[in-house]
């Protein structure tokens, strides 16, 4: 007597013509998915797009429309009058000083902390990010407190004839707080990857500090040296709260691009303002573009170096 087919002695056949139906299935929550993931991708890209138009795009393209809004002749004379030429100068010259001693600074503690272990490091890599998490205004206050008149210190240098606070090194102290760690933290992880071998290797072969330095050490790190070197321009350049407290808004000797600014806004000349804003800009996209161009050039520098050790890999 015959059983009646069950799950268990379902003949083959049916198997066989079950599985283009499977298929069919996984294909169509396959197209399904894909469906959904190509949607939130563009989502996630209109996001940003949105965000970088309100954020970016457009209040860059307010900054040029107003500046450019009495003509070229009214914003080259906003931009070259001597109050405005002194703020350049200024600008410059406390970015170009903090830049050295945060230079000279970030590689001494990138050497120390990323080749050399020993107790207190992470209490040292600590005080390095401490301009990170303090408000620049609260930095240009401790100065204030530091090397005022009315304080121990700043009564000293008085003493002998040196300005502190609402003077140009008051100025270039606070740009050099508050861009302390841009170097220094571009460095520390690469030279603590890089370890010591090579500059050991080189002692071993009898060269001395200066020329390890300046043929091993510095040829792995300059382009992390330089990206850091943007960073700390870019942010000097733009520096504001700190500066305004220990500047002492003197027109034509104490007042920095960005103080200009907001005394011309503040007096109501908004064509000029934007005039010298556009300057900041325009030194903001020039870092932006220094800084792809310096990521391209790093990506090229490695790519022969990839390709050999895939070779060494490779049995």
């Amino acid at each position: 007597m015959m059983r009646p087919p069950t799950v268990e002695n379902r003949p083959l056949i049916g198997d066989r013509g079950a599985r283009p139906l499977r298929k069919a299935a996984s294909g169509s929550r396959g197209t399904g998915a894909d469906s959904g993931v190509r949607l939130l991708r563009a989502a996630a890209i209109a996001v940003v797009v949105g965000f970088l138009a309100t954020f970016l795009i457009l209040p860059l393209a307010v900054v040029f429309r107003e500046a450019l809004r009495h003509g070229w002749r009214a914003y080259v004379a906003a931009i070259t009058e001597p109050e405005a030429l002194a703020a350049v100068r200024l600008t410059l010259c406390a970015t170009v000083a903090a830049l050295l001693l945060n230079t000279v600074f970030g590689l001494f503690a990138a050497w120390c902390l990323g080749k050399h272990r020993f107790r207190g490091r992470n209490l040292l890599l600590s005080l390095i990010d401490l301009p990170y998490a303090v408000s620049p205004v609260v930095a240009g206050l401790l100065l204030v407190m530091l090397f005022g008149r009315h304080s121990w210190l700043g009564g000293i240098l008085a003493q002998w004839g040196i300005e502190i606070i609402f003077a140009v090194p008051g100025i270039i102290l606070a740009t050099a707080f508050v861009t302390l760690p841009m170097i220094a933290r571009e460095l520390i992880p690469i030279m603590e990857a890089q370890g010591t071998e090579e500059e050991e290797a080189a002692r071993l072969l009898g060269a001395n500090g200066f020329q390890i330095f300046w043929h091993v050490t510095l040829p792995n790190i300059r382009w992390a040296l330089l990206y850091g070197i943007v960073l700390c321009t870019a942010r000097a350049m733009g520096e504001f709260g700190a500066v305004s407290v220990v500047s002492g808004h003197i027109r034509g000797s104490t007042t920095t691009l960005p103080l200009h600014v907001e005394i011309l806004y503040n007096e109501y000349r908004f064509s000029a303002a934007f005039a010298a804003a556009s300057l900041l800009t325009i030194a903001a996209l020039v870092s932006l573009i220094s800084k792809r161009v310096m990521e391209r050039a790093y990506e090229q520098d490695r790519r022969p170096h990839k390709i050999q050790s895939r070779r060494k890999n490779t049995p």
